[in-house]
């Protein structure tokens, strides 16, 4: 049942949509509107919040259809006089400003991606440069994302980030090492490092990669037990990055390293710029250094030009390389592309998603095996929450919120949220492990 709220304009419900890139900005926000004396929720139910800003995602379908019926939903809410104002941010709304405010002008304003600035005036409040560095953060205290560039000057056939977020641009190392020491001040004992690719850390500000060498720098700060790296994109990736993470350990033997496909004919029309061939050498060099780095992968299906041979050339690749963790998605049309402007969509979705489904079918045979060979063993386990009977951790080859989880047993004692245990895993699933604490 809806609850008409109190009169209180001065709390502002920030819904955050999309990825994690998203929720960083989204952060920034708050803690702009927090410096202005604002109450914040963040992602709430109720409408107990009278202004509400939708940061949105508009990446794929999926999410954009998302994005517009959580749209929808709010102006349903205004309507019954339950909330007074919306605002719209983020990437949907950078993408598709002109037709949002055609199409749903119920909204009270648009605003493009990062525009904080503007959505603070708009509200007639005081933004504040100093605190840039400065975020409210929303996930569980420990850990915490550490966005060091924003765009991409790749031009991969079937993305439309480049035309979203801009070209490439990196944050300064001060600035990133700023960030660093408020998130360490704020109790994060994890930072995960988050971009549109951050293979390319550092070309526009430096003239080289710099990636090692912030990794490096964010080491020997001392403050994190956990450094992590998202969203390393494979063509032209430095491998002193690999030396560095052998060398520390602080800094998680983890990747994410998308390869999105494995033909040689998909991986050109796409526009990824490398070969099967250079996949093969670069996976084969991680794990000659570190061999038992865990190496998670993306790939997409669908892409115009996939036939079966393609496709079945795609999970043979997947089946030798079994990477620890996968993701798929199905390919979709978007315009403005190099992919939408020179190919056709001829795959139906009905055999996209079958061929979604038989990746996802082989990749959990292949994370089943894996996690079996872990049952016996001793790990260090980050404890993010507890749900119902059991508390909720990590290993070090798990990401939050899109890798497998270590369930302990509530029974076995009592353990903290934020820190960390040694766990033996006595049982395994697919995308799950049992264990209980040494």
């Amino acid at each position: 049942m809806l609850v008409s709220p109190d009169n209180k304009t001065d709390f502002i419900n920030i819904v955050t949509l999309g990825c994690s890139k998203n929720t960083v900005d989204s952060e920034i926000l708050m803690r702009q509107l927090e410096a202005n004396g604002i109450r914040i929720m963040h992602n709430e139910d109720s409408f107990e919040a009278k202004t509400i800003i939708i940061n949105t995602c508009g990446f794929i379908n999926d999410a954009k259809q998302e994005s517009i019926d959580t749209i929808l939903q709010f102006i349903r809410a205004k309507e019954l006089g339950l909330i007074n104002r919306i605002f719209v941010i983020g990437c949907l709304s950078e993408r598709y400003k002109k037709e949002l405010e055609k199409e749903i002008p119920e909204v009270d304003k648009y605003f493009g991606v990062n525009d904080f600035e503007g959505v603070i005036k708009h509200l007639n409040l005081n933004f504040t440069e100093q605190l840039k560095a400065e975020r409210h953060l929303t996930t569980p205290p420990h850990y915490a994302y550490l966005k060091i560039s924003e765009g991409c000057d790749r031009k991969c056939a079937f993305c439309a980030i480049p035309m979203i977020r801009g070209r490439h641009r990196s944050k300064s190392m001060d600035v990133l090492m700023d960030e660093a020491g408020y998130l360490a001040d704020q109790g994060v004992k994890e930072i995960i490092l988050i971009a549109q690719d951050l293979t390319s850390y550092g070309l526009d500000l430096y003239r080289r990669p710099a990636l090692a060498d912030l990794l490096e720098k964010l080491s020997e700060f001392k403050r994190f037990e956990w450094i992590r790296l998202h969203y390393a994109y494979p063509a032209g990736f430095p491998k002193e990055v690999i030396t560095i993470m052998k060398e520390r350990n602080n800094i998680c033997r983890y990747l994410d390293i998308p390869i999105q496909h494995a033909s040689n004919k998909l991986l050109k029309l796409m526009r990824r710029g490398h070969s099967q061939a250079q996949l093969n050498e670069l996976i084969s060099y991680i794990r000659s250094e570190i061999p038992d780095i865990t190496l998670r992968t993306t790939v997409l299906t669908g892409h115009p030009g996939e036939g079966e041979e393609e496709f079945l050339e795609l999970l043979d690749f997947i089946e030798r390389m079994k990477f620890d963790r996968l993701g798929v998605f199905r390919y979709s049309e978007e315009e403005g592309t190099y992919g939408s402007d020179h190919y056709k969509d001829l795959i139906s979705e009905k055999v996209k998603t079958e061929r979604a489904n038989e990746i996802a079918t082989r990749q959990s045979y292949i994370s089943k095996e894996l996690n079996n060979t872990k049952i016996n063993r001793s790990f260090k386990v980050l404890v993010d929450s507890r749900g119902g009977e059991y508390y909720v951790g990590r290993t070090e080859a798990d990401s939050p919120e899109v890798d497998h989880e270590v369930l302990i047993s509530a029974s076995n004692g009592e353990l903290i949220a934020g820190n960390f245990y040694n766990v033996t895993i006595t049982h395994a699933e697919e995308f799950d492990l049992f264990g209980i604490p040494v």
